[in-house]
């Protein structure tokens, strides 16, 4: 799958779990992003999807998550977290990420081409 913001183009992988099959599902998507503590995206998604939550503990740049059971997280730094997540898969190659996301809020369009 492609995740795309503006001009930039990321392709994805998505795990092999039930959340993430629930997501593409959903695709394609645009959503509103809005920034939250300058190293993380976050939007609601149209309906609540399957969880699996677990503490990854060190969050990535590239990694995509759902926070609760509806609302997609898109991290775009390296941190230390204490917050449960289900993991549902990971920008492919994450360079000019951060860049393309800045710290405003984005739309990002999601699809599987």
């Amino acid at each position: 799958m492609f995740m795309a913001v503006g001009e930039h183009r990321f392709a994805i992988t998505l795990t092999d779990s039930a959340s993430a099959r629930a997501f593409a599902a959903l695709l394609p998507l645009t959503l509103e992003m809005s920034d939250l503590n300058h190293n993380e995206k976050f939007a609601s998604l149209p309906q609540a999807q399957p969880t699996d939550a677990s503490i990854p503990g060190t969050l990535h740049n590239g990694d995509l998550m759902l926070y609760g059971a509806d609302t997609l997280v898109v991290f775009y730094l390296r941190f230390n977290s204490s917050y449960a997540y289900t993991r549902l898969g990971r920008v492919d190659d994450p360079a000019g990420l951060s860049q393309a996301l800045g710290s405003r809020d984005v739309r990002v369009e999601f699809s599987n081409d």
